[in-house]
């Protein structure tokens, strides 16, 4: 498991459920801060666009995510085509750039570089011809609405029981100095 520099989600149940499975864990290497770039934009490119950024902490908030995250999975590596970089070019400018092959699924490059058996791609290929991209979406949908539904209000007290009152309070009034006339 890769975790960035922060112990928020170190504890003592994860570290023994970890050492059960002979789960290991990685940090980013000492005196190289920017690591967890890499970690990060995972982050935002699959939990936070999928999942939100709320708190979820019980068992039906669970199963609700376990069921979305098996839907992203069948989305991105059987149904969306991704670019890879293969070298690097130089513009007309002559400027130093990235070079990126054909967009392939990340089943379709599975298949490219002749690993599986013949029964394997097929297993694979009868999945990927079963999925039907319309009910995905919907299905994301509908899950991602259940979570709202479900962790948006906790989250939200959390949040403003965490901001300190900056106003003053409203029962006290405004005292306006009044002018006497003589």
């Amino acid at each position: 498991m890769d975790f960035d520099n922060g112990t928020e989600f170190l504890n003592k149940a994860v570290i023994k459920w970890a050492a059960d499975m002979e789960i290991f864990f990685t940090r980013s290497r000492p005196y190289k801060k920017n690591d967890q770039a890499t970690i990060e934009s995972k982050n935002n490119h699959l939990v936070r666009r999928y999942g939100f950024y709320y708190r979820y902490d019980t068992d039906e908030e669970r199963a609700v995510l376990n069921r979305l995250w098996h839907l992203v999975n069948d989305r991105l590596n059987y149904l969306t085509p991704t670019i890879k970089p293969i070298s690097y070019g130089c513009s007309r400018d002559g400027h130093r750039r990235r070079l990126y092959d054909k967009p392939q699924t990340p089943l379709d490059r599975l298949l490219a570089a002749g690993v599986l058996s013949a029964a394997q791609q097929t297993e694979l290929l009868t999945y990927r011809n079963s999925l039907n991209p319309a009910a995905i979406a919907h299905q994301n949908a509908d899950l991602q609405a259940a979570l709202l539904r479900l962790a948006k209000d906790k989250t939200e007290q959390l949040y403003l029981a965490a901001i300190p009152a900056a106003l003053p309070a409203l029962k006290a009034g405004i005292r306006i100095k009044s002018k006497t006339t003589t």
